[in-house]
């Protein structure tokens, strides 16, 4: 036996459920929207004042606590990366030190024992000077490329 909602592949017709049911569909979609409008006309002033008041409170915690947590993540994962950098660079010196004392034992010994100190904090010094250089290199590209930018404007001209 069909159920009573299917169509028959040779007619194409719907049947008498069929059509009862999209008529009742759309009777209730008439009826959600007079509720809608009912629901917005009805709406006294402290039911509007409070909605506002949630409406300005989402807003500011959209504008304001979501970048404040994006921006307390970065940071945590910037400053747990320079604590890493900074124990890597002072082991990597206690290491060179420990080489240069040890492989110039004869040499640098007695008066000379202060060289392989110099030596690491020579070292050291390098490598914070390139990392720091690093740090605002792309802030020169950019204004390296305005200078440019406005001599060949002022050549132009």
């Amino acid at each position: 036996m069909a159920h009573p909602i299917d169509r028959s592949p040779t007619s194409g017709t719907a049947t008498a459920t069929d059509k009862a049911d999209k008529a009742d569909r759309a009777d209730r979609a008439d009826n959600a929207d007079k509720a809608d409008k009912a629901d917005t006309t009805d709406k006294g002033l402290p039911a509007l004042v409070s909605e506002l008041w949630d409406l300005v409170l989402r807003y500011a915690k959209q504008e304001t606590v979501d970048p404040l947590k994006a921006l307390g993540r970065y940071l945590a994962a910037g400053v747990a990366g320079a604590v890493a950098l900074g124990i890597g660079l002072v082991l990597l010196a206690l290491a060179l030190l420990r080489a240069l004392q040890e492989e110039t034992a004869p040499h640098l010994s007695r008066n000379w024992s202060w060289a392989p100190y110099l030596i690491v904090v020579l070292v050291a010094g390098l490598i914070v000077a390139v990392l720091a250089r690093g740090i605002g290199a792309e802030r020169r590209k950019v204004e390296r490329e305005r200078s440019r930018l406005r001599q060949e404007s002022q050549g132009r001209r």
